[in-house]
């Protein structure tokens, strides 16, 4: 069977002692899981001896994890089970590390798939890589503030009225898209202003490709207006996004856990509650402006056409 490994670490500035407890104590895991947040309904039962959880849900499926051995402080070693949607077990760790003032926790799954599934090794990988990702940058914040700092909403299938807009396309690695796509809006809004022109709405993000495996993503960072300049500058595209019908997860939150939201909203696809169009790239739009709302306070919603 085709086997992977994924090994993903996080500094926590936060006592040792108060970050294992938490890893260790399943029913504190709804809170900062990277795939319960996608399913705030999913069934969850826990063992008596607190040894063990299993989930059962429409969209995260179901499966168990049991704690098999366990040295305080340092390491939890896990049997983790899927049943849905296809049957596999993997050999799960936390590892706990004191660094400088910090600790240092990292996430290890050993795994492998059906034989049928041997093209998708690389991109499972992936995903979970990104899972863990996700959910170690969870953990993170509600070790040092008490919070997760991430909350969804999921607001079903909306109308959305489209409009012109000018903006800037990149591609750039994933690990780089957040000070990146800062650069981007800081030359179009000084752009815009030097010109006079006010955007008609909230600014945006469309993405065109999401490459988990290579690490790459290609977006467009935009803002609505009443009409197209005559002229832009070179690295500037101008475009329209149609009048549509989208599916809305909105998050609440920092803009580095929006991962959750595009991942609920895929995980919400794939469980066929809402039919994804691929006739038009999902994009988000921003809300509120970070630069005058506390960071747990910025919203963004992410919003995918469908059919």
């Amino acid at each position: 069977m085709p086997k992977f490994n994924v090994t993903r670490s996080v500094l926590i500035n936060a006592p040792l002692e108060s970050i294992y407890s938490t890893v260790r104590d399943f029913k504190s895991w709804p809170k900062w899981s990277p795939w319960l947040i996608s399913e705030p309904d999913c069934k969850v039962d826990y063992s008596a001896d607190g040894k063990g959880y299993s989930w059962d849900g429409n969209i995260v499926g179901s499966g168990e994890m049991l704690v098999t051995s366990e040295t305080e402080n340092s390491v939890i070693g896990y049997r983790l089970s899927f049943f849905k949607p296809w049957k596999s077990v993997s050999t799960v760790q936390f590892r706990f590390e004191r660094k400088g003032n910090g600790v240092e926790v990292t996430w290890v799954m050993d795994g492998s798939l059906p034989f049928f599934m041997f093209w998708m090794k690389p991109m499972m990988a992936a995903w979970i890589g990104m899972d863990y990702e996700r959910g170690l940058g969870m953990l993170k914040d509600f070790s040092e503030k008490g919070n997760s700092c991430s909350k969804l909403t999921f607001e079903g299938e909306q109308a959305f009225a489209g409009f012109s807009y000018v903006g800037i396309r990149t591609s750039c690695p994933i690990k780089d898209i957040g000070p990146t796509m800062e650069k981007d809006f800081g030359d179009l809004f000084a752009w815009l202003g030097e010109h006079n022109i006010t955007p008609s709405g909230t600014c945006f993000s469309i993405y065109h490709k999401f490459d988990m495996v290579k690490g790459i993503t290609e977006y467009t960072g935009g803002a609505p207006v009443d009409s197209i300049p005559s002229s832009l500058p070179s690295n500037f595209i101008s475009g329209k996004i149609e009048d549509c019908k989208v599916y809305v997860v909105t998050h609440t939150g920092p803009y580095r856990h929006l991962g959750n939201a595009w991942s609920a909203g895929m995980m919400h696809s794939r469980s066929k509650i809402f039919k994804q169009s691929k006739a038009m790239h999902p994009f988000e739009t921003y809300e509120n402006d970070p630069r005058e709302t506390p960071e747990e306070e910025i919203v963004t919603k992410v919003r995918f056409p469908v059919k």
